[in-house]
């Protein structure tokens, strides 16, 4: 039996991948706070053929509880093969830049939380010598922007957390993966008017399953955002701050905020 776990399990990315890996002989173990939202999630993969699917509603943002979270997981599934970490919240950029316990807390949402977590699965899959750990960053994290730069630093520190933790265990047999989607239309984005960037959760999820099949280590979704952020990248700055003037912060938040955090 395939075992998945998946932390922020009632995002439209987890639960849209989650579908994808459907069947009999999958047992998933799902992680958000909230219980309500869990049971749905829970309903919705068990009609749709999911062998066994368990619930364990905790707030991952509790540093502390997150080696008994991990171990429960481990213990109930009898190890781990597939482990997708995209708990998340879009930050306040506007009430961060006038507060730094509010800053502090996106940071610890976004960052710290992840790469706990992130922590302590890659060293059980690393024990197994197996497995897979797949963990959402942004393209927001590749260059820092007025709108939504306390964002983007938490999303810069996990895609470097992950970049190392790939090259630590590239010959452990442990499949490390950072996806950075772009902008997706999730209820995190619904406030925002909808362009041609725009993806879909399930675009997202495709991709999220065919780079794990390819064993990938980091992917942009959808593709053509690899090539967005490498000239944006490549940008000198004094062109790029005229063409993301400090006037346009608020129009446009993230190019990602692919996340919800489960309430």
């Amino acid at each position: 039996m395939k075992k998945i776990l998946i932390i922020g399990a009632s995002s439209a990315i987890a639960q849209a991948t989650a579908r994808l890996y459907c069947a009999e002989d999958v047992h998933f173990y799902l992680i958000g706070r909230s219980r309500r939202r869990l049971k749905i999630v829970q309903e919705d993969l068990m009609a749709r053929g999911a062998g066994k699917v368990e619930i364990d509603p905790t707030d991952p943002v509790r540093l502390a509880d997150n080696q008994g979270v991990v171990s429960r997981a481990v213990q109930v599934l009898d190890g781990v093969d597939l482990a997708l970490i995209a708990h998340g919240e879009l930050s306040d950029q506007k009430a961060c830049e006038t507060s730094a316990e509010k800053t502090i807390r996106s940071l610890n949402i976004n960052a710290i939380s992840v790469i706990s977590l992130a922590t302590l699965i890659a060293n059980h899959l690393e024990e197994r010598g197996e497995g897979t750990l797949v963990v959402i960053s942004s393209v927001a994290g590749d260059r820092g922007r007025a709108s939504n730069y306390v964002y983007g630093a938490a999303k810069s520190c996990v895609s470097t957390f992950m970049e190392g933790l790939s090259h630590r265990l590239f010959r452990t047999g442990v499949s490390v993966i950072t996806v950075k989607p772009g902008f997706v239309d999730t209820p995190m984005t619904e406030q925002f008017e909808k362009g041609l960037l725009w993806t879909q959760p399930e675009i997202v999820a495709e991709g999220i399953k065919k780079a794990i099949e390819k064993r990938k280590s980091t992917v942009y979704l959808p593709w053509y955002w690899r090539w967005i952020m490498q000239v944006i990248q490549l940008m000198p700055d004094p062109l790029f701050k005229r063409i993301f003037p400090v006037s346009e912060v608020g129009k446009d938040q993230s190019e990602s905020h692919v996340e919800q955090r489960a309430e």
